[in-house]
């Protein structure tokens, strides 16, 4: 048995399925040994490393288990660096194999020498190691696997090309051999008895308490419910854990931050207590005032507790079992005052998406296009959106409820994994629909080629359903209103301007389908007819933008400021003041939020 033998074997021990890779001469003994290995695990073949990366990110989040990715030495390793810094910072579990030239040229300033050890230190900080000889191995990869899973972040197994091709020998019973065994253990830690009281005095101390929840709450539903119901509180969600709990229940206000809900934010300029469980949201400017709230945080990573507020109380536990073992120390809160407040909020809040959705665009609104996904989603679906503001209408107009799965690129906010996420996503669960929102700017970086992807395997999922949503507005749009909110500056067309491509017409050359919507009147009719597909199907959406994705906390000024800058000579200029103002309007009509 080979080095590489060994290597594919003691994935297939670690019950590894999936590994999502581009070949290379760097990997070429382990290509080899996949052959004789039957394709197991299986070898995912992406158009691009990074994009075998994003695969990877996406298989580990929809499926709770490593992601695991592969790629040659030099440029195919550097490749890989942006989508593993996207599962580093959502601390999503992958394990990275890369190639490296042979022992005998490192040094050499040889070809596609790179020092890897040096440029992964930073993305695998928790585990990097080189592997120069056969003994190292099983012990390196199995460090990886239960390190990346256990702390849930990203390793590195660097293993040059020689050492590929090398006989396996496994470590002996001597001094410096260093052997090994399977398994990643599994805990529920949980806080001393002291600090869950002093955590139940603060929260019971509050009337008007706020929850803010995020991917760590994911496990702990129930618990989440429980808490909320006893202390009356509302419960806003962390774009990363949209998933958390259902958008059905009425006390939730769906996602906080720059993307995020009136009601949210209403919500926490309000309260007066703050209970954080499971998330490091980062913005502090739209959680409570410093000292007008008492806080408790409950988080898994001692690292991450007593972060972005003055938490008084900062429990590190698992979220479930905290709150399992709080619960019974919390008072009932008999006055429903706040509640109701919040609920009304929430209630009024989609009453003004709906009319949102409703404003006339040319040619379409994107706000409705998400809009009118949200009620034909199946209940098992699983969405990807893409960063850019097609994140600002999955945030806000996407209700989750029964089995659905949503996420996008939460802390590194990286373009190109919408798609890439969706086909991970079908290798976690080949029998469920994925749904990918993107913005054509994140289309051409990334989607098309993975469109190749989705031909070539579609056929293996038994349900073969990949839904690629294009708003196609031939504008970098975030950044466009960033320009124009932030720096006062029109839209510079020369960086902002994209070509206008047909990505239907694109999907069906490569044997998927797909249809171009222009008329509001279609978007249903096209959200059904992609639904009911028998193979992978993309949407192109003719959007209109000067559609503006107005943060929950904008005033009459800040929509001044876009104006003003539009009237120095942006060139949507004239649509662009329209629709703000339609948009703004949306929250000043009899039942809509306050402005």
């Amino acid at each position: 048995m080979k080095v590489s033998d060994y290597v594919l074997e003691r994935l297939r021990d670690w019950e590894v399925s999936h590994v999502f890779a581009y070949p290379g001469d760097g990997i070429n003994g382990l290509l080899a040994a996949w052959g004789r290995a039957e394709d197991r695990p299986r070898f995912v073949q992406s158009r691009h490393e990074e994009m075998s990366a994003f695969e990877a990110v996406g298989y580990a989040k929809f499926s709770g288990r490593t992601g695991v990715c592969a790629a040659t030495s030099g440029p195919g390793a550097i490749h890989l660096l942006n989508g593993l810094y996207d599962a580093k910072l959502d601390h999503v579990p992958v394990v990275a194999i890369v190639g490296q030239t042979d022992r005998s040229a490192m040094g050499g300033s040889y070809q596609q020498e790179v020092d890897l050890a040096c440029l992964y230190k930073d993305v695998a900080s928790e585990f990097c190691e080189v592997v120069t000889v056969p003994a190292q191995l099983p012990n390196v990869l199995d460090r990886a696997m239960r390190v990346a899973a256990t702390r849930r972040t990203v390793t590195a197994v660097i293993i040059p090309a020689d050492v590929q091709e090398l006989e396996y020998e496994p470590p002996s019973h001597a001094f410096k051999q260093v052997p090994s065994s399977l398994g990643a253990p599994f805990s529920l830690p949980v806080p001393a008895a002291e600090e869950l009281a002093r955590a139940a005095e603060v929260l019971n101390a509050g009337e008007k308490v706020a929850m803010l929840i995020g991917q760590g709450a994911r496990r702990a539903r129930t618990e989440v419910q429980q808490v909320a119901e006893l202390l009356g509180a509302g419960v806003a969600k962390a774009l990363l854990g949209k998933d958390a709990l259902p958008d059905t229940l009425p006390y939730v206000t769906g996602s906080i931050g720059l993307l995020g809900t009136r009601p949210s934010y209403e919500m926490m300029r309000d309260c007066d207590t703050l209970l954080v469980v499971g998330s490091s949201f980062p913005y502090t400017q739209f959680l409570p005032e410093f000292e007008q709230a008492r806080a408790v945080q409950i988080d898994l990573d001692p690292s991450m507790v007593g972060l972005r507020y003055p938490f008084e109380v900062n429990l590190v536990g698992d979220a479930g079992e905290t709150l399992r073992r709080l619960i019974p120390m919390l008072d009932h809160r008999s006055d429903g005052t706040w509640r109701r407040t919040i609920e009304d909020n929430t209630a009024r809040w989609w009453e003004v998406m709906q009319r949102r959705a409703e404003v006339s665009a040319d040619p379409i609104n994107p706000e409705y296009v998400v809009h009118a996904l949200d009620a034909l989603l199946p209940d098992d679906a699983i969405v990807a959106a893409d960063s850019g503001s097609a994140a600002n209408w999955y945030a806000r107009h996407l209700r989750m409820r029964g089995e659905m799965r949503g996420s996008l690129s939460g802390t590194l906010a990286t373009m190109g994994p919408g798609v890439p996420y969706a086909i991970g996503a079908k290798f976690a669960h080949p029998d469920r629909p994925a749904i990918a929102i993107v913005g054509d700017g994140a289309m051409q970086m990334n989607g098309l080629a993975e469109l190749i992807t989705a031909a070539k395997y579609h056929r293996e999922w038994s349900d073969p359903r990949v839904v690629v949503a294009v708003l196609n507005n031939q504008d970098l749009n975030q950044v466009t209103w960033e320009m124009r909110a932030m720096q006062g500056a029109p839209q510079f067309e020369p960086s902002q301007g994209l070509p206008d491509l047909h990505y239907a017409d694109i999907a069906r050359q490569l044997g998927l389908d797909g249809v171009r919507v222009e008329r509001p009147e279609d978007v249903e009719s096209a959200w059904r007819q992609a639904l009911a597909a028998d193979r992978p199907f993309v949407i192109d959406f003719r959007t209109d933008p000067a559609v503006p994705p107005i943060p929950p906390h904008a005033t009459w000024d800040q929509i001044k400021d876009a104006a003003l800058s539009v009237l120095k000579g942006d060139s949507d200029r004239a649509s662009v003041v329209r629709q703000g103002m339609k948009a703004k309007i949306q929250e000043l009509l009899p039942g809509g939020g306050r402005g």
